[in-house]
């Protein structure tokens, strides 16, 4: 009982910094981000492991290093040679078409690295790559040439109008009203395309709506009712 109280405790206390150093995937994770978040799984982990550690020896620790980070961050957004201290610059492998082997061979990063980026991007051929930097973060941004370019309505000069994509308002029965009242529509409107549709809330697995009233329903499936054949 012990053991589960603290892995409780302390997986709240890891969620909560986690949410105040913000949110990004691990993926996109700045370097001093990455050693902060491995310190502090591994320090956590220890109250857990040894109960003879009071849960003090872990939750300073992990406060202490988060509050640490936050400062730097803050510090960070307002000074640039911090900023590329902590986390690098950007650099550029690809520029004008041409691969820049000088800037491969600081990063350490091989042919195969570059290609596999690339076609995790959909693109096969090296020669349609007009631009290509490698982020802080280790992920790679690529600017393709003009010519292999995917055709897009600004190029074909197509007018439109720039529209928010559709919100969920109903999710399994149960309304949104955030989300309702993001688009600019009110219960009544919901309710009057509820009896339209005769149907209540609870009838809906997933009703979804945008800015012009357009909406989409997905009914709730009923269970099959068992009985004995005869």
């Amino acid at each position: 009982m012990i053991v589960l109280i603290r892995a409780i405790l302390l997986y709240l206390l890891v969620i909560c910094c986690m949410r105040l150093m913000g949110k990004r995937q691990l993926g996109e994770l700045q370097p001093s981000e990455l050693v902060i978040t491995i310190l502090i799984s591994n320090i956590a982990s220890l109250p857990i492991e040894d109960n003879s550690l009071p849960m003090i020896m872990g939750v300073v620790p992990i406060l202490v290093l988060v509050g640490f980070e936050v400062i730097i961050s803050t510090l960070s957004l307002h000074s640039k040679r911090l900023r590329s201290l902590v986390s690098g610059k950007p650099i550029v492998v690809i520029r004008d078409g041409k691969v820049d082997q000088n800037a491969m061979k600081k990063l350490r990063f091989s042919i195969d690295d570059l290609m596999e980026t690339l076609r995790a991007k959909s693109i096969f051929n090296i020669q349609d790559v007009q631009y290509a930097v490698v982020e802080t973060t280790g992920q790679v941004n690529v600017l393709q040439k003009h010519s292999a370019q995917t055709v897009t309505a600004g190029m074909l000069d197509l007018k439109g109008k720039d529209e928010d994509p559709p919100v969920v308002v109903i999710s399994d029965g149960r309304i949104i009203s955030s989300s309702l009242a993001s688009c600019g529509l009110t219960p009544a409107w919901l309710a009057a395309t509820l009896r339209e549709n005769r149907k209540s809330e609870t009838d809906i697995f997933l009703m979804t709506a945008d800015r012009n009233g357009k909406y989409f329903i997905v009914p709730m499936e009923k269970a099959p009712v068992k009985g004995t054949q005869k």
